[in-house]
């Protein structure tokens, strides 16, 4: 193997795909990317078995060839070098790089013992808006589970329909819900739990105004465009009902300045117990009171103005998923539904004008002791 590419080029290839190599494993061939040169281009590739990213990049091909080099140390050294041309060429299982007076050689692996990559049939797949995958990715991803005892919930919900594209994610305590409004497509519906690793891949390697093909063979997913894809592992099983735990019949609603709110939550967690997180919020006409006790702590109480003239309610919420939940509210204001201090509260953005957002998130209350 043997070409030439600019230092800008395997630089962007290196960073693009040295992000999916572990940092940690038994198999040394995980720590390398996978060349392999071919007319005009250099496919780059990398993985950790679960989730795998494969990168084009433009190159001067002299000689074809393929073969597995270590993939961090590539990128750093390739961030060093003058900003110049760089030869890349193999003898054996090493691989050499010359640019200007720099050369540097290191051991590699066959291309052989590389993993295989899912072969996955893009054109027999969906087309997706990046910006719209990138709004949903963004809104729901951050209340996936991180808990080992639950494995589905490890993973986001992505619903496809013909029109529409919906994602959720959970950890029991609270939920969110986002869709879109999609192109009308040919291609028959679809349900996938979808890592949240996967999908920071695909948020990082792929640029909101393109659009990708995605594609499923077996147990896994393709992501692509025409230079970049990104396979991943999903996760098999039933995801859970969470259309049941939205509640429908949340009679009281607070309209509450976002910013406001999340300053008061964020001064009350301060003094909150670094266990529970327990905050109060009681809702009374036109007002909210927000009170912290923590007996060996200290205490704390704010209020803000709120619209509302519903009865009033005292409830308890853990402040660090209430905090979550609205920095990701893209609205001045929030709507806050809830019924009963045990019952889940809702909250969801306040549209201006026309516009219509189909996003919300749940929180489960905390038990409110005296």
């Amino acid at each position: 193997m043997k070409f030439t590419i600019t230092r800008q080029n395997l630089h962007n290839g290196l960073a693009a795909v040295s992000a999916s190599i572990p940092s940690k494993t038994t198999l040394p061939v995980l720590s390398n990317i996978l060349f392999e040169a071919r007319e005009g281009m250099v496919w780059m590739s990398g993985t950790d078995l679960d989730v795998s990213v494969r990168v084009k990049v433009p190159a001067d091909v002299k000689e074809e060839g393929s073969l597995t080099a270590p993939g961090k140390k590539l990128q750093e050294i390739t961030r060093e070098l003058p900003d110049q041309p760089v030869e890349v060429s193999t003898r054996g299982d090493q691989i050499e790089l010359s640019s200007g007076h720099s050369n540097f050689k290191f051991n590699g692996l066959p291309a052989e013992e590389f993993p295989s990559l899912p072969q996955v049939q893009f054109d027999e797949g969906w087309r997706v808006g990046g910006a719209d995958l990138q709004r949903l990715i963004h809104h729901t991803s951050f209340a996936v589970s991180t808990e080992e005892s639950r494995p589905i919930l490890n993973g986001v919900l992505w619903e496809l329909r013909d029109g529409s594209m919906r994602m959720i994610a959970t950890n029991g305590h609270r939920l969110a819900r986002m869709g879109v409004a999609t192109a009308p497509s040919n291609a028959p519906s679809a349900d996938f739990i979808v890592p949240p690793a996967a999908l920071q891949h695909v948020q990082r390697l792929f640029k909101g105004e393109e659009e990708l093909m995605v594609a499923r063979n077996g147990n896994h997913l393709g992501f692509g465009s025409e230079a970049v894809e990104v396979f991943s592992r999903l996760i098999e099983g039933t995801y859970p009902n969470y259309d049941q735990v939205i509640p429908r019949d949340n009679d009281k609603v607070a309209t509450v300045p976002k910013k406001a709110l999340e300053s008061a939550v964020r001064r009350m967690a301060v003094v909150a117990s670094d266990q529970t997180h327990r905050i109060r919020l009681k809702f009374e006409t036109d007002r909210v009171h927000l009170n912290v006790l923590t007996p060996d702590l200290g205490e704390g109480h704010d209020e803000i103005d709120v619209g509302y003239a519903g009865e009033e309610l005292e409830i308890g919420f853990n402040a660090n998923y209430l905090l979550e939940v609205l920095r990701y509210m893209a609205s001045d204001e929030v709507k806050v539904t809830f019924k009963a201090p045990e019952r889940a509260a809702t909250v969801e953005p306040v549209a201006e004008g026309d516009e219509s957002i189909d996003y919300l998130c749940l929180i489960m209350p905390l038990r409110l002791l005296d």
